[in-house]
């Protein structure tokens, strides 16, 4: 990474004094979903001056009375990621009030098929938000949230159980010569999803392994895969 987030080429050491416009408005898009030390690193700057710098950035009038939708958006949106003090912090609200809201959360489920706008996010959340997490963010129950993450062959991702389960072994099954020739085969022209099915493994080890071996998916399924993603957007 030879370039900061707005393409400002990256200095030799911590960056000091007065923060720019660039570095504040990056630091208000990610705070409270990525962790202080990521943040320090993509900004060039060091841990104790990005924590100075989002305390300030968060010093917003305090609010109070019924919630919004919009912030209960918010709410999810950092839920899983960010601590209860951090998101109170950013929605201007006291900490009591953030408990009170997330336990009201999981007093609401909702019932039927998943949307395909609930789908994509679901995929997106997934690696790095636990089941309980993910439970309230789509108002599910913990029972639906595990069954379609056993469907769509979802694992976490490796952030996620380095910082919630240190001491748990993920055991995948090891890549044999014919699961890797099978790999090899199948996956220029079949979904990520049909493979990872297939062999029994998760989407992210396919990906994963695929990006080792340097494998490549054909200009006609790269051209599909755009169609479904636009589809999956617009909800068509």
């Amino acid at each position: 990474m030879n370039r900061l987030p707005w393409g400002e080429p990256r200095p030799e050491g911590p960056r000091r004094g007065r923060w720019s416009q660039d570095e504040i408005a990056h630091l208000q898009d990610w705070y409270g979903l990525k962790d202080i030390e990521t943040l320090a690193r993509e900004l060039a700057r060091r841990p104790q001056s990005v924590q100075r710098q989002a305390e300030l950035v968060c010093r917003s009038a305090r609010r109070s009375g019924p919630w919004t939708a919009a912030e209960v958006f918010e709410l999810k949106r950092y839920l899983g990621l960010a601590t209860q003090d951090v998101i109170a912090s950013i929605l201007g609200r006291d900490v009591a009030e953030v408990r009170r809201q997330i336990s009201e959360l999981g007093r609401v489920h909702c019932d039927g098929p998943w949307s395909r706008e609930e789908l994509g996010q679901f995929k997106r959340k997934y690696g790095s938000r636990s089941d309980e997490d993910l439970a309230l963010i789509f108002s599910r129950r913990i029972e639906e949230v595990r069954a379609l993450a056993l469907e769509l062959r979802l694992a976490k991702n490796k952030v996620f159980l380095k910082r919630h389960k240190p001491k748990q072994k993920t055991s995948m099954p090891r890549w044999t010569a014919e699961s890797l020739r099978q790999l090899r085969e199948l996956y220029p022209s079949e979904s990520n999803f049909q493979i990872a099915t297939h062999l029994g493994r998760s989407v992210k080890s396919i990906v994963s392994k695929a990006h080792h071996l340097g494998l490549k998916k054909q200009v006609e399924r790269l051209r599909q895969m755009g169609r479904e993603n636009i589809k999956s957007r617009h909800g068509a």
